[in-house]
């Protein structure tokens, strides 16, 4: 059973961080972060599927074929990305500074970024920042950390959970970014765990898949995804734990601490998204396949009018029809059961009238709720996570740049 506890991605053994202002963002506001771990070790990495990536993706899937990794610089208020062959030498030059900063192989060193797109980075800022940045290394330096990588979050994201595994107490932190472009595959999101865990690389990688699958890449705010979307976990093996391998107990532990650790980040980007008032989870089941289930759930969960019916607490259950229909796959209206939280509001195809609408209505008023769909076709089941679409959605993304 884990232990949720404080410190941010800076609660496993051996990991310091740092959050300064550099000029990137307006005066004042933190923008370069960085988070090291004492000892080189295993680190693993999934990235966007957009086909337009950013200098610091293209950079770190080049690192991250050595399977080794100890830092992890992060900026904000700027992409990085369509910015040609210019972004890739500054991507470069970033790791470079820090590299030489701290002593470490360039290959060591992750970098990332997040912020308007298109823009030359302001890299006399990294410059002059990273100096700064590496004399406030410190345990105590995660919140700094989680708050300089914010772009319109409204507050920050981390998690620290612990648990014995092979003999030892081992423990997992994080931080992540992420309130608009949330979209599975992955969105413009950036998450970074750590861990004190013997691990090996391998054994990681193939874990993060697992953990990213069933819950970054199972959220959606408004359907977007971007060029930036990166999560990275980093382990230094500080825990003493005997070595996790690709099967077993222990790795099976370690997938549910990890998995856990990454939910709560998602549930954290979920919430805080922009102009976000609601939090649904979709559940599906009943699919001819999970393939099925999870396209339909995510049908559900990007469409427009959902999303709004959400937002005016409307128990519009047609919306949902409609969705189901277009979703590509063949259905059988008269086994199609709808239900919110507990509460059934369609059953074996038929709506049970205004008196369940209403109802329904009231656990819509609610911050969050569940919307579970049966299909009575087979045994696949997926789960999504979505948000209502909101007035203030538009407003803070019609003046973005501004």
């Amino acid at each position: 059973m884990s232990q949720k506890l404080k410190g941010g991605i800076t609660a496993p053994k051996g990991f310091v961080a740092a959050g300064i202002p550099s000029g990137i963002k307006q005066a004042g506001q933190l923008d370069l972060a960085l988070v090291i771990s004492e000892h080189p070790g295993p680190i693993a990495g999934v990235f966007t599927k957009n086909t337009i990536p950013a200098a610091s993706i293209i950079l770190d899937r080049q690192h991250l074929k050595n399977k080794i990794g100890q830092a992890i610089i992060i900026n904000s208020g700027n992409a990085n990305a369509f910015t040609g062959s210019e972004g890739k030498k500054h991507a470069h030059e970033t790791v470079h500074l820090v590299a030489a900063q701290l002593g470490i192989p360039k290959p060591y060193v992750f970098v990332s970024s997040t912020g308007v797109i298109g823009v030359p980075l302001p890299i006399p800022a990294i410059r002059k920042g990273i100096p700064l940045l590496a004399s406030q290394l410190r345990k105590a330096g995660h919140q700094q950390a989680a708050l300089a990588i914010m772009t319109t979050d409204t507050r920050p994201k981390t998690i620290a959970l612990q648990q014995r595994i092979g003999g030892k107490v081992v423990t997992i932190g994080g931080m992540a970014k992420g309130a608009g472009m949330i979209h599975p595959n992955m969105a413009t999101m950036l998450a970074y765990l750590t861990t004190d865990a013997v691990i090996e690389q391998k054994t990681l990688q193939k874990t993060l898949h697992t953990a990213v699958d069933q819950t970054f890449n199972c959220i959606s705010i408004d359907g977007d995804s971007s060029t930036n979307d990166t999560v990275l976990v980093l382990a230094n093996g500080k825990a003493g734990n005997s070595p996790i391998g690709s099967t077993g107990s222990t790795q099976a532990q370690f997938q549910t601490l990890l998995t856990e650790a990454c939910h709560s980040l998602a549930m954290d980007i979920c919430r805080d998204g922009e102009g976000v008032t609601k939090v649904v989870e979709f559940r599906v089941n009943g699919a001819r396949s999970h393939k099925a289930a999870k396209s339909i759930a995510q049908t559900l969960a990007t469409s427009l009018l959902v999303k709004t019916a959400i937002f005016g607490e409307d128990p519009n259950w047609g919306r949902i029809i409609a969705a189901l229909g277009r979703s590509g796959y063949p259905l059988h209206p008269d086994r199609i059961v709808i239900a919110f939280n507990q509460l059934t509001i369609v059953k074996n195809g038929k709506g049970l009238g205004p008196r369940i609408e209403q109802q329904v209505q009231t656990i819509m008023q609610r911050p969050s709720f569940t919307i579970s769909i049966s299909l009575g076709i087979g045994k696949g089941a997926a789960t999504q996570w979505t948000t209502d679409l909101t007035y203030d959605y538009i407003k803070i993304n019609a003046s973005y740049r501004s």
